[in-house]
């Protein structure tokens, strides 16, 4: 079972805050720690998620945000903050 934090859905679109926020409550669940600890500007890799877990999240963001999100991007934008601007379309 993945943790799939609660926030807003809908069709409007989001900020790279508020993808930010997300992403951090996602993987802070998955990670049994508190948001806090979760560095945005870290890269996914020093939060050692397995490739399962990175799918999940992509398909559990692909729901809240709305729209198709392959699972390779976040190599192209390793870090939180890189990936939520992205996704934002400010990058």
């Amino acid at each position: 079972m993945t943790a799939e934090p609660s926030g807003p859905s809908g069709d409007a679109p989001k900020s790279a805050e508020e993808i930010q926020d997300w992403i951090i409550d996602y993987l802070a669940k998955e990670l049994d720690t508190s948001p806090n600890s979760i560095d945005p500007s870290a890269t996914f890799d020093s939060f050692a998620l397995d490739s399962a877990t990175a799918i999940g999240m992509t398909g559990d963001m692909e729901n809240w945000l709305g729209k198709r999100i392959d699972p390779t991007i976040v190599y192209d934008y390793p870090t939180i903050e890189e990936f939520s601007s992205y996704l934002a379309g400010e990058k």
